[in-house]
């Protein structure tokens, strides 16, 4: 059964990482649900570089099983601050990937 991220994370949010990348931080109540979310390949450079519109190599995507969470770092397309900036703290950032579909 297919459930979006955002019902199998206990935390996602997302926040700067200095002026120039976003940071999403996805954490998981148990080491299960980390699995399944690796295993489902969901969570991939190209998805998030889609999603996201940078470039697939500008995406780092970090997996720590020992605390059940996943990193994922990408570039701003917009510094932090600027005129054009819809979010200068980053923090409403992580909608995008809430909803993606973990099979």
């Amino acid at each position: 059964m297919a459930r979006k991220l955002i019902e199998i994370a206990q935390i996602l949010r997302s926040k700067n990482a200095g002026p120039l990348f976003i940071t999403f931080d996805i954490m998981f109540d148990n080491h299960e649900d980390l699995k399944t979310v690796l295993d489902s390949h969901a969570l991939d450079e190209t998805i998030i570089a889609q999603l996201y519109n940078v470039d697939g190599q500008d995406v780092s995507i970090i997996p720590y099983e020992i605390v059940n969470a996943i990193k994922i770092t990408i570039p701003r397309t917009n510094v932090s601050g600027d005129i054009e900036d819809d979010d200068i703290y980053g923090c409403q950032k992580h909608l995008k990937i809430a909803n993606i579909l973990i099979l």
